[in-house]
């Protein structure tokens, strides 16, 4: 049976789909999940069922769908010009709390304990969040239900919080009806012996929690994964709470947010299967304008009603005419995942270059150029490959890194990297550059290795082992001068699609984190705002990709054939 709720969902997902109602790529695919999962899991044998009439613990009929969503329009909005007004729901909220909410299991349970929604500023999410916090701690049905807001910093924490505090207060009707209490850092239901409150990593000890629903908001500000670990491990404990996130995008590829959202992108993407996973991201798709006001329109879902026109048109024009903002606009009002204030690379053009089917055993016996970044030895050292073949440039990198820099968890997906075999990790606390000095020898076997370009601050004594082995090894210094024009070329191969690689996450995290700086003559080098955003497989690739295109050039320098070595 179609019910008033689920029929508004439905006839979103559909609008979108055959493109009525403008939306990108992942939030089409969002839609289109949920109508093949309506096809597809129907009849008494299937593990899940939509919506259907459930019976509380009272004896009472209800939709698990329709029963949130009739809560949620019974309390108030508390900021903003609609303050004191009920909340309506736009479809697209329907959409989202409807497929969550409304897919059971044959024993009444959610099929979704995890939910991912990230949305540009301004439309509504801790509105959205606040108001199904008070449904999970008193409409539920559980148990001592443990509610949390939870967030890095106190003040992250009590945003969502704050804003359910001002519902619960503004809603006699509420409080009355589930016997709610309202304090000043607790809102708990004393029958059920149930609680919400704000919990923040810096001041609350997180562990021994037993959560029912844990909100955490605007994830691509966490730093570590300390935070969303431990709520995904709590709300284990229980057989029907949930992980729900809902945040803007960030600049942080290395952090948690955006291994939680690549997680989300390759289940809509159809390469694996999660059915206790929910998500959907709202933005634009490759080639929008970002300087159109059809732009604006597809990547904020609530256009015209939260997000006024008003106020983002003129945000967008003065991007328009200072670069320094538009990396901050295109992250809070586009959705778009940036790398710094100043970027180096679009990643939309960089991903473009991904060919997924490549691989080094295709290039066995050709030539190559191997640039090598050693940094020190208790950080992230990278070996680039470039091969040409018809006019493209081939690049596979690889990266090695102590365990101990792993154990210390600064970057949230080290240890995932390194399962996916993207990362060698090599014992104890500083890296083996004996095992890399191993592999420059069987590379040198496997190719025609025609330089090795290294910089000799931190390489001497390997470069010296290399060249008695026979390795042409070239000295090649970081500076400006030996910097600026392959780092150009390799932007241009990129903007002409002629450099490919086969969508290696570590090196697309360490391009989104270079700065561009340029001096007075134009020249160019590669920088990095912060010390955990890491750039050494750039400095590689652009270092083989220097000698590269000396060789290609007329005037290729001659090597020294007695001692392997040339210092350039």
């Amino acid at each position: 049976m179609a019910t008033q709720y689920a029929t508004v969902a439905r006839h979103y997902a559909e609008s979108v789909v055959e493109g009525s109602i403008p939306a990108c790529r992942w939030v089409n695919l969002a839609c289109q999940r949920q109508l093949d999962d309506l096809a597809r899991f129907k009849g008494k044998a299937s593990p899940y069922r939509f919506n259907p009439r459930l019976t509380d613990g009272k004896g009472r009929r209800f939709y698990p769908a329709d029963n949130l969503c009739a809560f949620i329009e019974r309390l108030p909005h508390v900021k903003g010009p609609l303050a004191g007004e009920l909340i309506k729901l736009e479809p697209w909220q329907v959409f989202i709390l409807t497929t969550v909410f409304g897919w059971v299991k044959p024993d009444g349970k959610r099929r979704f304990r995890r939910s991912y929604i990230e949305v540009p500023r301004g439309n509504a999410k801790s509105t959205l969040s606040s108001a199904l916090a008070l449904y999970m701690l008193a409409a539920d049905g559980e148990g001592g239900a443990e509610v949390y807001s939870l967030a890095t910093t106190r003040d992250q924490a009590r945003i969502v919080f704050g804003d359910a505090q001002m519902m619960a207060r503004k809603s006699p009707g509420f409080r009355s009806r589930f016997g709610v209490a309202v304090g000043a850092h607790n809102i708990h239901v004393l029958a059920s012996g149930s609680k919400f409150e704000a919990l923040s990593a810096e001041g609350s000890t997180l562990d021994g929690l037993n959560i029912h629903f844990g909100c955490i908001d605007e994830l691509h500000a966490h730093k570590t994964r300390t935070v969303y670990d431990v709520v995904e491990t709590a709300t284990g404990k229980r057989d029907n709470s949930l992980l729900w996130v809902i945040t803007t995008a960030g600049s942080n590829r290395s952090g948690i947010c955006y291994e939680a959202r690549t997680f989300v992108t390759k289940l809509l993407e159809g390469l694996f299967e999660d059915d206790s996973q929910f998500g959907i991201i709202y933005g634009l798709d490759d080639g929008d304008d970002w300087t159109s006001e059809a732009a604006l329109i597809k990547a904020n879902s609530n256009w015209g009603i939260s997000v006024r026109p008003e106020v983002l048109l003129p945000l967008q024009a003065k991007a328009m005419q200072l670069p320094s903002a538009i990396n901050n606009f295109k992250t809070k009002h586009l959705n778009e995942w940036v790398s710094a204030d100043a970027s180096w690379m679009d990643m939309r053009d960089w991903d473009a270059c991904a060919d997924s089917t490549i691989s080094l055993d295709q290039f066995e016996g050709g030539r190559c150029f191997i640039g090598i970044d050693l940094a020190s030895k208790v950080d992230v050292a990278a070996k680039a490959r470039i091969f040409e073949r018809e006019g493209n440039l081939y690049v596979f990198l690889d990266y090695y890194l102590p365990e101990s820099a792993i154990e210390d968890g600064r970057n949230s997906q080290y240890s995932g990297w390194a399962r996916q075999g993207r990362l060698t990790v090599t014992p104890g606390n500083v890296t083996d550059f004996d095992q890399i000095e191993a592999e420059l020898v069987e590379d040198a076997s496997r190719f025609e290795v025609a330089e090795v370009p290294f910089d000799p601050f931190q390489a001497t004594q390997l470069s010296s082992h290399l060249i008695a082995q026979g390795l042409p090894m070239v000295e090649m210094r970081p500076t400006v001068l030996n910097f600026s024009e392959p780092m150009k070329h390799l932007e241009a191969l990129v903007l002409q699609k002629r450099l490919v690689h086969d969508g290696d996450p570590v090196l697309a995290w360490m391009i989104s984190n270079v700065v561009c700086h340029r001096d007075a003559k134009d020249n160019i080098y590669p920088r990095k705002e912060r010390e955990e955003n890491k750039i050494d497989g750039v400095v590689a690739l652009i270092m083989a990709l220097g000698r590269q295109m000396v060789h290609n050039s007329a005037s290729a320098p001659v090597i020294d054939t007695d001692y392997r070595i040339m210092v350039i």
